[in-house]
């Protein structure tokens, strides 16, 4: 019937079912003694694919809109094209519970070949975009049809043992902040070639009739690669009969039994669960910041210094943000696993929240430099910013897998991204719409220019800082014998 390891104590002796997916990796995280790597790498492609296409239009979406013809003036096309870059979140907060309570049903995987699969298509597809209503439609599809967010995140804290679970969630934070950073380069190298490589792209071939179709197309590649390799994942979700299984569980501590009563992930019970949902809160507040961040930096330093910004071209920027993400793989696999060891999550993320605020403080008296120290500085502070942000993301990844039974993981991550993509889609209009007003208030007493817009991102950041202590933030203690 079952596969038993052999412990000296027999009522720790877990219990393996031979047909179960969710068993064989449970065991196999049993004996494993070395660092998961195979399953490390799966875990950073998957999230990396899923996030390029977010953040890849950045830097030829205002050209993208502006050859659209939609709008009168061109003071209007930033309007416009807040709304494509917000459709593709708009569509994922419709249905993230949905793929989660899919995910927690079906299993992990399905939902994961499936986002990755309509990455291949709907990039695509908006690759080729010829009018703004196609722009918006399969951007919209391409979020609504992705559920693959909350349900990876599940995926990690399940394919990965105990010792081992913070590095693998950091993989999920750090593919993303690479992801984002990454992204918007490889949108500005690749976007429009027959005008930046006219002697390999000539006008009149494919990339010049679609000029926005090459990154996307080297994305959707990339994508089709990832979910072929994707086939060979193992399912974490557990099939199997409570009957045959439940003497043995009455006696194994943290085995959970498979009722009817704890089948229960409706969306009241996952909503009464107060760790769970004060962890999410947090985790929102943050991403609103971050979403805002990332629209403001890139905006700031692409604007004159008469107004207090850099005037970086859409190269400079790119090159900053690679290397910001360079920086980030290497800390958050090497570094942010030891400090999750020696401080908890939730310490990290109240630490890199205060650390955060000094550095963002000082964004507007780096444009008082020039050369060496100005590269030198941005840089510098740009990675620390991006390690801080993350650092805070992984710690709520892993406090709101802890706060849940594995059967419910799907459907919490999925409320989770719900509660996120609403916050994503409003964090680049209201970071632009701030910048933009920040921008006119040169000559104010108070806090003139860019310092108003960096003072309000520290205010959000000191919000989240202050909500990760009681009595709003309560912690669920950890099961006897959970891995």
């Amino acid at each position: 019937m079952g596969i038993n390891d052999k412990v000296d104590d027999p009522l720790l002796k877990p219990v393996y079912h031979e047909n179960c997916p969710g068993c064989k990796v449970d065991r196999q995280k049993r004996i494993q003694t070395g660092l998961p790597i195979k399953e490390l790498v799966f875990i950073w492609i998957i999230v990396l694919c899923v996030t390029l296409p977010i953040s890849s239009l950045f830097p030829f979406l205002y050209f993208m809109v502006r050859d659209f013809n939609i709008a009168e003036k061109e003071e209007d096309i930033s309007y416009y094209a807040g709304f494509v870059g917000s459709s593709y979140m708009i569509g994922r907060a419709l249905t993230s519970v949905f793929w989660g309570v899919v995910a927690d049903r079906y299993g992990r995987k399905p939902v994961i070949l499936l986002g990755t699969s309509v990455v291949v298509i709907f990039n695509t597809l908006f690759g080729f975009s010829v009018n703004y209503r196609m722009a918006i439609i399969t951007r919209f599809l391409l979020g609504l049809l992705n559920g693959l967010f909350g349900p990876i995140k599940a995926y990690a804290s399940e394919l990965f043992p105990e010792r081992h679970q913070a590095l693998g969630l950091s993989s999920i934070s750090t593919s993303w902040g690479i992801g984002l950073t990454v992204g918007p380069a490889l949108g500005g190298f690749l976007a429009q070639p027959a005008e930046k490589f006219p002697s390999l792209v000539s006008s009149d071939s494919l990339f010049g009739r679609f000029p926005y179709l090459l990154p996307c197309l080297c994305i959707s590649i990339f994508a089709l690669v990832v979910t072929i390799a994707a086939f060979w994942l193992p399912e974490t979700l557990h099939f199997h009969k409570t009957d045959q299984l439940e003497s043995a569980s009455d006696h194994v501590p943290g085995f959970e039994k498979k009722t009817d009563e704890n089948k229960d992930s409706t969306l009241i019970s996952l909503l009464k669960n107060w760790p769970l949902m004060s962890s999410i809160i947090v985790y929102c507040v943050f991403s609103l910041h971050d979403m805002a961040y990332t629209e403001i930096f890139s905006l700031w330093a692409e604007t004159p210094k008469s107004l207090g910004g850099l005037n970086f071209s859409t190269d400079d920027v790119g090159t900053v943000l690679s290397i910001t993400g360079v920086g980030l793989l290497l800390f958050q696999t090497s570094l942010y696993p030891f400090a999750d060891r020696m401080f908890g999550p939730i310490v990290v993320a109240r630490i890199s929240g205060v650390l955060s605020i000094p550095i963002l403080t000082a964004y507007p008296y780096i444009a008082f430099l020039s050369g060496f120290m100005l590269i030198f500085t941005l840089n510098f502070a740009s990675i620390v910013k991006n390690v801080l942000s993350e650092s805070i993301i992984t710690g709520t990844f892993i406090l709101q897998n802890n706060a849940v039974e594995q059967h419910q993981r799907g459907a919490a991550n999925g409320i989770s991204m719900t509660l996120q993509s609403i916050c994503k889609a409003i964090g680049p209009a209201f970071g632009g719409t701030l910048l933009s007003w920040s921008l006119k208030r040169q000559n104010t007493t108070f806090l003139p220019g860019v310092h108003m817009i960096f003072f309000i991102l520290n205010v959000i950041e000191g919000l989240g800082v202050l909500l990760t202590f009681k009595p709003f933030f309560i912690k669920r203690p950890l099961p006897v014998g959970s891995t």
